[in-house]
């Protein structure tokens, strides 16, 4: 690990931070996995290098498997599941080619019963920020206290509030806010926010909820389309428009950016390529460029640098 030697104020003594170091088409990206700290060094004061191999970032759907049957969800609702040493094996040769984070979710992750030894054994053995979202249900003291020091954000759906909620995901709303308590002592969290016909007049309330829970972000999902669904519907989609640009709160709103539909979306880094900045392996073991991608590249028995460069090929070749 390489260390970058900062001054964090004149009053404290000079702290070494580690930081990992990444070459990107837009300068040296410097991330501290422990604050969330992210530093851009522009290309003319660098010597920039050749950008990294790896995403900044990578999502992995460990499982299809999920306890909750939400009508509007799009993952799929096949048989699928990985292998936890593939998955290591898989993330530690992205780790070395320059990945930041990697983010967890199916499928539900928390139903896997090896899911806090995956998350110790990664924080060990890679410099990987490690993130997961969850509906939050098994989130209780016990486990967090296991995934304590290992992951480093946490995302919670939570779409309405109330008697909206319990209709949406059929759980207990209070359950759900005691579970929340919970995460606090484990993490910083965020809230996910599936946005439909149902959901977008909830916008106020839930984001009072979350900031009372303590959440540092709230990132809107404008719904997608399934096969038993057509997604978030014109005039929803224009009352968002309306409520964002009116949003006035303190908390951090976050826009999922394949579904943004013309809501500002932040680009942290402006030069970046897609597959520069993210990608998604399935439950299936198959490397795409989305999670919302019906095809992609099967890592099979090659190894996920392989898979990379085939689906970077196939991308190019469809651009």
């Amino acid at each position: 690990m390489r260390h970058v030697h900062l001054k964090v104020g004149f009053w404290q003594d000079i702290s070494v931070i580690p930081l990992k170091i990444r070459q990107t088409s837009s300068g040296v990206h410097l991330f501290d996995r422990r604050t969330g700290l992210n530093i851009l060094l522009e290309p003319k004061s660098t010597g920039l290098r050749a950008p990294s191999l790896a995403p900044r970032q990578i999502s992995v759907a460990l499982s299809n498997a999920c306890d909750l049957r939400c009508s509007y969800c799009y993952a799929p609702k096949t048989s699928g599941r990985l292998r936890l040493d593939d998955v290591v094996g898989w993330l530690a040769d992205l780790d070395q080619a320059g990945c930041l984070g990697v983010g967890f979710g199916g499928g539900e992750p928390t139903l896997l019963r090896d899911f806090p030894h995956l998350c110790q054994r990664l924080a060990a053995e890679t410099q990987l920020a490690i993130t997961f979202t969850t509906h939050g249900h098994h989130l209780d003291a016990a486990l967090c206290s296991r995934l304590q020091d290992t992951v480093h954000f946490v995302r919670i759906s939570m779409d309405g509030v109330g008697e909206t909620y319990e209709r949406l995901r059929g759980r207990s709303f209070s359950a759900l806010l005691d579970r929340l308590a919970d995460v606090r002592t484990l993490a910083p969290f965020g809230i996910n926010y599936v946005v439909n016909d149902d959901t977008i007049g909830e916008l106020d309330a839930a984001v009072a909820v979350a900031v009372d829970a303590g959440a540092r972000e709230f990132l809107l999902l404008p719904e997608q389309p399934t096969s038993a669904r057509s997604g978030i519907d014109s005039e929803t989609m224009a009352s968002l428009h309306a409520w964002v640009n009116a949003y006035q709160g303190s908390l951090a709103l976050t826009v999922s950016a394949a579904a943004a539909d013309g809501l500002p979306v932040t680009a942290p880094l402006p030069r970046e390529e897609p597959l520069e900045a993210y990608a998604h392996i399935d439950a299936n073991g198959t490397l795409k460029r989305s999670s919302y991608d019906d095809s992609g590249v099967a890592i099979g028995d090659g190894t996920i640098m392989q898979a990379l460069a085939a689906l970077r090929e196939m991308s190019e070749g469809t651009a």
